[in-house]
């Protein structure tokens, strides 16, 4: 089947990358304009479940990597897949790649006290939703057909 889906410019950008630099614009912005947190409680609350949260979105994560490898498929956003990956964290989300990348940038928040990168972790989220997404699926439908559309409708976005 020929690719009919056209690349938009940000899919060049690997997911990881954008959560990256969306999070060094709220680092940049609170050595800017601070917000300061008082609390030591609060504090050491972010720092745990900072903790818990950067263990579990990397678990996942290499979870979801070792399945692509395993699948021997692409991990590429804009690559060519080989298989419907529909195994492990893929029968619960379509997205569990980008659960873990907001399960990592909220441990990141947590751990560092980042308050501007927690208020701007929306627009990553928006990227992934409107832009990144949309693609991934466009481009399994053209490739799965019906196998993809079958699995759409058992599993959540």
């Amino acid at each position: 089947m020929k690719n009919t889906v056209r690349v938009p410019i940000i899919m060049r950008i690997p997911p990881p990358l954008i959560f990256v630099a969306v999070f060094f614009m709220g680092f940049g912005l609170q050595q800017l304009v601070p917000i300061t947190l008082n609390s030591t409680n609060v504090i050491s609350a972010g720092h745990m479940i900072g903790l818990g949260l950067v263990i579990c979105g990397g678990l996942l994560a290499l979870s979801c990597v070792g399945i692509f490898l395993g699948a021997r498929t692409t991990i590429i956003p804009f690559g060519s897949a080989s298989s419907l990956v529909t195994r492990g964290p893929y029968r619960l989300t379509r997205n569990p790649m980008y659960v873990s990348l907001m399960l990592a940038y909220l441990g990141v928040v947590g751990l560092l006290i980042q308050p501007w990168s927690l208020f701007l972790l929306p627009l990553p989220v928006a990227v992934m939703h409107t832009v990144v997404i949309p693609f991934e699926e466009a481009r399994l439908r053209e490739v799965f057909g019906s196998e993809f559309h079958q699995y759409c409708a058992n599993v959540r976005r």
